[in-house]
């Protein structure tokens, strides 16, 4: 099987999630209950569990192998503070659209990443293909959701997440194509989004997971650590 082919079939493996996020935000498989609330804030921690493994997994051993210590701590802050102007430009005009961005702007960094890093290091490319798919699930159901409350249809809200699933593929492309054989590019690029998803799980998903006198999301948030270390292990013994 061909390198792009494997790319195409990953990135997409990967993106699939974001459409079956919503299917099952729109089919209510979460009851509107006490324990309803439970189950969708552990969702929410779980998703924020595997955005830091991400992070910590995958995206900053690549920079710190890579960048010098300046051009390192300079583009993960750029990463953070990218994030605080859209959060800002987002509330401002009062939209509800903050999850649905986010989940852009770290999916596509990654899926790019995604690309580039697999011609030269296929584990790492497929464990970020792993982390990539569990991250968009929840965020996709989450992003469901605010465009219901903006006004969206059922059915109009996943025609907009529908394009989501298979823009990885074009990322992961255009990363395989043009930045492989650029390793401090890349290094860069998994950096920047690594500072994005920090900023993006403290101020919004650890706030939303957060439940009063329930101890589902802090497990859901471990577990979706967890998921992350198992795959790195289970890759890491891999030919």
């Amino acid at each position: 099987m061909s390198d792009i082919l494997q790319i195409v079939l990953y990135s997409l493996a990967s993106g699939v999630t974001v459409i079956l996020g919503g299917f099952l935000a729109k089919l209510r498989v979460i009851p509107d209950s006490v324990l309803g609330r439970e189950i969708s804030h552990g969702i929410i921690a779980f998703g924020g569990g595997v955005l830091i493994a991400a992070v910590a997994l995958v995206l900053v051993p690549q920079g710190i192998a890579v960048l010098s210590l300046p051009i390192l701590i300079l583009v993960f802050f750029l990463g953070a503070i990218s994030f605080l102007f859209l959060d800002r430009f987002i509330a401002q005009r009062g939209g509800r659209a903050a999850q649905l961005m986010a989940m852009l702007m770290d999916f596509i960094p990654e899926a790019i990443a995604l690309g580039a890093i697999f011609s030269t290091d296929r584990k790492t490319g497929l464990l970020l293909a792993l982390l990539i798919g569990l991250q968009n699930l929840p965020e996709a159901y989450n992003s469901f959701g605010d465009l219901r409350r903006s006004g969206f249809s059922a059915n109009r809200a996943l025609l907009v997440l529908a394009p989501f699933s298979l823009a990885g593929i074009a990322a992961a492309v255009a990363g395989y194509s043009f930045l492989s054989g650029q390793p401090h590019l890349v290094a860069g690029l998994m950096v920047f989004a690594a500072g994005a998803i920090l900023y993006l799980v403290f101020q919004d998903i650890a706030p939303m997971a957060k439940l009063r006198n329930h101890w589902t999301p802090a497990i859901g948030a471990t577990l979706g650590f967890m998921l992350g270390m198992i795959g790195e292990k289970i890759l890491s013994g891999m030919v």
